[in-house]
């Protein structure tokens, strides 16, 4: 009988420990409140292009022979996978700039981005686009250009907001496209880059 006792306290003891804890107040679950994503985007912008001959290096705000620069108004429309690739395809137009020039271009790209923060991010363009140009060499000779390859750039962008976000950005838009002007033997190339800025639309 006497050990009966001293174990039916220490049974007692012990249940008393289960319920130690007994008030302790539940722990209320964190919520995460899910960042807004609008995967589609469209956009409008305003690109300085250069377009000059291989054999003349490029000089945006320079005046040279060989070289036309024109204004030219820039639409686009994407898609966001994620944070980390774009589908974006871009078509570009000349409205102003050489009177014996005009040009038009188009591309479709792969759009790597990385996001810096929640704000700013940068990105590469890498794609497969066209260009044609109409126009005169000197003024005199008609220079007619209608050819497709690769092309690559290099960018930033800013979000104003969750719908609204602006950019800039460099493409390298035709390298050693033909031309139908002859040059002794062989036939001159063609070279076009652009400086861009515009605003995009997030839905």
């Amino acid at each position: 009988m006497k050990k009966v006792i001293p174990i039916l306290v220490a049974m007692a003891a012990i249940s008393n420990l289960g319920f130690a804890g007994g008030d302790i107040e539940p722990v209320e679950a964190v919520v995460v409140v899910e960042k807004e994503v609008y995967p589609f985007y469209v956009g409008v912008g305003l690109s300085f292009v250069s377009t000059r001959y291989s054999s003349v290096s490029l000089g945006f705000f320079d005046d040279k022979s060989g070289e036309d620069d024109t204004g030219d108004i820039l639409l686009m429309a994407g898609y966001e996978f994620n944070p980390y690739i774009a589908l974006e395809g871009r078509y570009m137009s000349s409205f102003t700039g050489e009177d014996s020039l005009t040009r038009d271009s188009w591309g479709v790209y792969v759009k790597p981005q990385y996001p810096v923060n929640d704000k700013f991010s940068v990105y590469a363009l890498l794609g497969y686009g066209g260009m044609t140009v109409d126009g005169k060499d000197n003024g005199l000779i008609p220079v007619v250009v209608d050819e497709s390859g690769f092309q690559w750039g290099l960018g930033a962008s800013y979000d104003l907001n969750v719908h609204f976000s602006i950019f800039i950005d460099y493409v390298n838009i035709a390298n050693d496209m033909d031309t139908n002007i002859l040059v002794g033997s062989t036939f001159e190339k063609v070279d076009s880059d652009a400086l861009s800025m515009g605003v995009t639309y997030h839905f």
